[in-house]
């Protein structure tokens, strides 16, 4: 990797609510996306229980469960030298939270993300901390969760204190709700060129043998680049693998930058906002 360029992958993953079966999918995709020499890759959301929502999952499940395997993703991090996020869940001060763990290529897990808005998960709750910026392969990274995607602070904030790349990681609404396609293809486009940094996208799949199933979606993982033009994206059935070497010199965030620094009315009230962003 030079100063310049990050080789960045998404995983289109379809998966259960079997934790166990769902690592060894994760860990076969960590081993191809080396094989294709990436530093930096994300999972979907809930990739690690299949965004999973009934309410007796939750009431049975152990917080040891995720914890044995993050411990295996950290092992293949470390192995292969590469950076994870991966969606998952934590249980901590009495409440589930539905996060993604953030480990660079030593296998250390560098941060939690939780979902900051909750698409009516009535099982975790919501993030209340900072805005996280974490620094993967010498680059500045933000996170936003699948509904997050609808509320534009969470990217330019994070943009505008010098994040050059936003994972998006998602189980959006299925290919039946054929209403929602068009923002789907919008939001994410939106979000890289209105900060003017690269988007990351990994979505679940669609179902074909159960569209209607909670962990479907619609598929169409992408990586947007900062012009808002998109370099790649899958389709929306099947697990992919796209991947894409990325100029960061192109990543400069400027309009984020400029709402933080232009004398406008909105200047005060965008450079409080900043003040909920941390450096990891």
């Amino acid at each position: 990797m030079s100063e310049k360029t990050v080789r960045v992958a998404a995983c289109q993953l379809l998966s259960s609510d079997k934790v166990e079966e769902n690592v060894s999918k994760v860990i076969n995709f960590i081993e191809l996306c080396a094989e294709d020499k990436a530093d930096i890759i994300a999972f979907p959301e809930g990739c690690l229980f299949g965004y999973c929502c009934r309410s007796e999952y939750w009431e049975r499940m152990l917080p040891t469960t995720f914890a044995k395997a993050e411990s295996s993703i950290s092992e293949a991090c470390k192995k292969y030298h590469i950076n994870v996020i991966v969606g998952s869940a934590s249980y901590q001060n009495g409440n589930w939270y539905n996060d993604l763990a953030i480990f660079d290529w030593n296998g250390q897990l560098k941060y939690r993300y939780a979902k900051t808005f909750l698409a009516g998960e009535k099982w975790c709750v919501n993030n209340r901390e900072k805005l996280p910026i974490v620094r993967l392969a010498d680059v500045d990274c933000c996170f936003i969760i699948c509904h997050d995607v609808r509320y534009p602070e969470l990217v330019k904030l994070p943009a505008a204190m010098g994040a050059q790349i936003c994972f998006f990681c998602s189980s959006e609404a299925s290919l039946v709700k054929e209403n929602k396609l068009s923002a789907y293809a919008a939001m994410p486009i939106s979000r890289a060129t209105e900060n003017g940094i690269y988007l990351v996208m990994a979505n679940t799949p669609a179902n074909p043998t159960d569209m209607y199933s909670s962990g479907s979606s619609h598929g169409n993982s992408k990586i947007v680049f900062p012009d808002g033009n998109v370099a790649k994206e899958a389709g929306f059935f099947g697990d992919h693998i796209i991947s894409e070497t990325i100029d960061l010199s192109k990543a400069k965030g400027i309009t984020a930058k400029r709402t933080y620094s232009e004398e406008t009315i909105l200047r005060d009230w965008f450079q409080k906002g900043c003040e909920f962003v941390v450096h990891i």
